[in-house]
Protein backbone atom coordinates (compact mmCIF):
# COMPACT_ATOMS: atom_id res chain seq x y z
CA UNK A 1 0.00 0.00 0.00
CA UNK A 2 1.49 3.34 -1.01
CA UNK A 3 0.86 6.65 0.73
CA UNK A 4 -1.88 7.78 -1.66
CA UNK A 5 -3.80 4.56 -1.17
CA UNK A 6 -3.22 4.82 2.58
CA UNK A 7 -4.88 8.26 2.82
CA UNK A 8 -7.65 7.27 0.39
CA UNK A 9 -8.43 4.26 2.57
CA UNK A 10 -9.49 6.67 5.36
CA UNK A 11 -12.48 7.69 3.21
CA UNK A 12 -13.63 4.09 2.90
CA UNK A 13 -13.44 3.25 6.62
CA UNK A 14 -16.56 2.05 8.34
CA UNK A 15 -16.72 3.42 11.93
CA UNK A 16 -19.14 0.61 12.80
CA UNK A 17 -16.57 -2.05 11.84
CA UNK A 18 -13.22 -0.96 13.37
CA UNK A 19 -12.04 -4.53 13.50
CA UNK A 20 -12.22 -4.74 9.70
CA UNK A 21 -9.92 -1.79 9.12
CA UNK A 22 -6.56 -2.50 7.41
CA UNK A 23 -3.61 -3.15 9.73
CA UNK A 24 -1.53 -0.06 8.69
CA UNK A 25 -4.45 2.22 9.54
CA UNK A 26 -4.95 0.52 12.91
CA UNK A 27 -1.24 0.99 13.67
CA UNK A 28 -1.42 4.65 12.61
CA UNK A 29 -4.44 5.27 14.88
CA UNK A 30 -2.70 3.52 17.80
CA UNK A 31 0.46 5.63 17.30
CA UNK A 32 -1.56 8.87 17.16
CA UNK A 33 -3.53 7.83 20.27
CA UNK A 34 -0.32 7.05 22.18
CA UNK A 35 1.25 10.39 21.14
CA UNK A 36 -1.85 12.38 22.16
CA UNK A 37 -2.10 10.49 25.46
CA UNK A 38 1.61 10.98 26.14
CA UNK A 39 1.34 14.69 25.33
CA UNK A 40 -1.66 15.11 27.64
CA UNK A 41 -0.07 13.12 30.47
CA UNK A 42 3.15 15.13 30.22
CA UNK A 43 1.53 18.56 30.10
CA UNK A 44 -1.34 17.92 32.52
CA UNK A 45 0.35 15.67 35.07
CA UNK A 46 4.13 15.55 34.76
CA UNK A 47 5.35 19.05 33.78
CA UNK A 48 4.66 20.66 37.19
CA UNK A 49 6.09 17.64 38.97
CA UNK A 50 9.25 17.77 36.84
CA UNK A 51 9.67 21.49 37.60
CA UNK A 52 9.30 20.71 41.30
CA UNK A 53 11.87 17.94 40.90
CA UNK A 54 14.36 20.36 39.29
CA UNK A 55 13.79 22.87 42.12
CA UNK A 56 14.24 20.19 44.77
CA UNK A 57 17.39 18.87 43.09
CA UNK A 58 18.88 22.38 43.03
CA UNK A 59 17.96 22.80 46.70
CA UNK A 60 19.46 19.40 47.46
CA UNK A 61 22.90 20.47 46.17
CA UNK A 62 22.71 23.69 48.25
CA UNK A 63 21.70 21.76 51.35
CA UNK A 64 24.42 19.19 50.73
CA UNK A 65 27.03 21.99 50.56
CA UNK A 66 25.67 23.49 53.79
CA UNK A 67 25.78 20.06 55.42
CA UNK A 68 29.39 19.55 54.36
CA UNK A 69 30.35 22.99 55.70
CA UNK A 70 28.62 22.34 59.02
CA UNK A 71 30.11 18.86 59.29
CA UNK A 72 33.58 20.32 58.68
CA UNK A 73 33.00 22.97 61.35
CA UNK A 74 31.63 20.40 63.76
CA UNK A 75 34.64 18.16 63.26
CA UNK A 76 36.94 21.13 63.97
CA UNK A 77 34.92 22.55 66.85
CA UNK A 78 37.57 21.78 69.48
CA UNK A 79 40.25 23.47 67.40
CA UNK A 80 37.99 26.52 66.94
CA UNK A 81 37.35 26.70 70.69
CA UNK A 82 41.07 26.51 71.37
CA UNK A 83 41.74 29.21 68.78
CA UNK A 84 39.02 31.38 70.35
CA UNK A 85 40.63 31.07 73.80
CA UNK A 86 44.00 32.00 72.31
CA UNK A 87 42.48 35.03 70.57
CA UNK A 88 40.79 36.14 73.82
CA UNK A 89 44.11 35.86 75.66
CA UNK A 90 45.90 37.85 72.95
CA UNK A 91 43.12 40.44 72.94
CA UNK A 92 43.33 40.73 76.73
CA UNK A 93 47.11 41.20 76.53
CA UNK A 94 46.67 43.93 73.92
CA UNK A 95 43.99 45.62 76.03
CA UNK A 96 46.39 45.70 78.98
CA UNK A 97 48.82 47.64 76.78
CA UNK A 98 46.24 50.38 76.27
CA UNK A 99 46.27 52.95 79.07
CA UNK A 100 43.17 53.81 81.02
CA UNK A 101 42.27 57.41 81.82
CA UNK A 102 44.08 57.19 85.17
CA UNK A 103 47.31 55.92 83.56
CA UNK A 104 47.79 58.85 81.15
CA UNK A 105 49.79 61.00 83.64
CA UNK A 106 52.09 58.02 84.24
CA UNK A 107 52.50 57.59 80.49
CA UNK A 108 53.43 61.28 80.13
CA UNK A 109 55.95 60.80 82.88
CA UNK A 110 57.41 57.75 81.09
CA UNK A 111 57.72 59.74 77.84
CA UNK A 112 59.40 62.64 79.70
CA UNK A 113 61.80 60.29 81.47
CA UNK A 114 62.60 58.56 78.16
CA UNK A 115 63.40 61.89 76.49
CA UNK A 116 65.58 63.09 79.38
CA UNK A 117 67.44 59.75 79.43
CA UNK A 118 68.11 60.15 75.69
CA UNK A 119 69.65 63.57 76.39
CA UNK A 120 66.81 65.76 75.13
CA UNK A 121 65.39 68.95 76.64
CA UNK A 122 61.61 69.28 76.53
CA UNK A 123 60.24 72.60 75.27
CA UNK A 124 56.65 71.40 75.65
CA UNK A 125 54.49 68.31 76.04
CA UNK A 126 50.75 68.88 75.67
CA UNK A 127 47.67 66.70 75.45
CA UNK A 128 45.52 67.35 72.39
CA UNK A 129 41.75 66.66 72.27
CA UNK A 130 40.76 63.00 72.15
CA UNK A 131 39.49 61.48 68.89
CA UNK A 132 36.79 58.87 69.35
CA UNK A 133 36.82 55.96 66.88
CA UNK A 134 34.54 52.96 66.54
CA UNK A 135 36.27 50.68 69.06
CA UNK A 136 38.87 52.89 70.68
CA UNK A 137 39.70 56.44 71.73
CA UNK A 138 42.84 58.08 70.33
CA UNK A 139 44.70 60.49 72.64
CA UNK A 140 47.25 62.68 70.78
CA UNK A 141 50.20 64.17 72.66
CA UNK A 142 52.14 67.02 71.01
CA UNK A 143 55.83 66.98 71.97
CA UNK A 144 58.56 69.50 71.23
CA UNK A 145 62.12 68.59 72.23
CA UNK A 146 65.56 70.02 71.66
CA UNK A 147 68.76 68.03 71.25
CA UNK A 148 71.01 66.18 68.83
CA UNK A 149 70.03 63.98 65.93
CA UNK A 150 71.25 60.76 67.61
CA UNK A 151 69.33 61.69 70.77
CA UNK A 152 66.17 61.89 68.66
CA UNK A 153 66.79 58.37 67.39
CA UNK A 154 67.37 57.07 70.93
CA UNK A 155 64.16 58.80 72.10
CA UNK A 156 62.03 57.36 69.30
CA UNK A 157 63.45 53.88 69.89
CA UNK A 158 62.80 54.12 73.64
CA UNK A 159 59.21 55.32 73.15
CA UNK A 160 58.58 52.39 70.80
CA UNK A 161 59.72 49.97 73.51
CA UNK A 162 57.43 51.37 76.24
CA UNK A 163 55.09 48.74 77.70
CA UNK A 164 52.08 50.81 76.56
CA UNK A 165 51.08 51.26 72.94
CA UNK A 166 52.38 54.63 71.71
CA UNK A 167 52.76 55.53 68.05
CA UNK A 168 54.69 58.52 66.69
CA UNK A 169 53.45 60.63 63.76
CA UNK A 170 54.04 63.86 61.83
CA UNK A 171 57.51 64.86 62.95
CA UNK A 172 59.49 67.89 61.82
CA UNK A 173 63.14 68.60 62.61
CA UNK A 174 64.52 72.12 62.31
CA UNK A 175 67.73 73.80 63.55
CA UNK A 176 67.36 75.34 67.01
CA UNK A 177 69.46 78.43 66.19
CA UNK A 178 71.90 79.37 63.51
CA UNK A 179 75.51 78.19 63.94
CA UNK A 180 74.56 75.52 66.54
CA UNK A 181 74.39 71.76 66.32
CA UNK A 182 71.15 71.56 68.28
CA UNK A 183 67.92 70.65 66.55
CA UNK A 184 64.26 71.03 67.49
CA UNK A 185 61.88 68.14 66.82
CA UNK A 186 58.12 68.50 66.91
CA UNK A 187 56.34 65.17 66.95
CA UNK A 188 52.86 63.91 67.71
CA UNK A 189 52.62 60.79 69.87
CA UNK A 190 49.34 58.92 69.98
CA UNK A 191 48.18 56.50 72.62
CA UNK A 192 44.94 54.59 72.62
CA UNK A 193 42.39 53.26 75.05
CA UNK A 194 39.64 50.76 74.50
CA UNK A 195 36.05 52.00 74.45
CA UNK A 196 34.33 50.05 77.20
CA UNK A 197 30.80 50.52 75.83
Amino acid sequence: MDIKEFFESFNNLDPENIGGWPLPIKLFIWIVAFLVAGFLVYHLMLSDTLKQLDTVQAKESTLMQEYEDKAFKASNLDAYKEQMKEMENTFGALLRQLPSDTEVPGLLEDISHTGLTAGLNFNSIELAPENSREFYVELPIDIEVKGGFHAFGAFVSAVASLPRIVTLHDFTITPAQENTHELVMKIRAKTYRYKEN
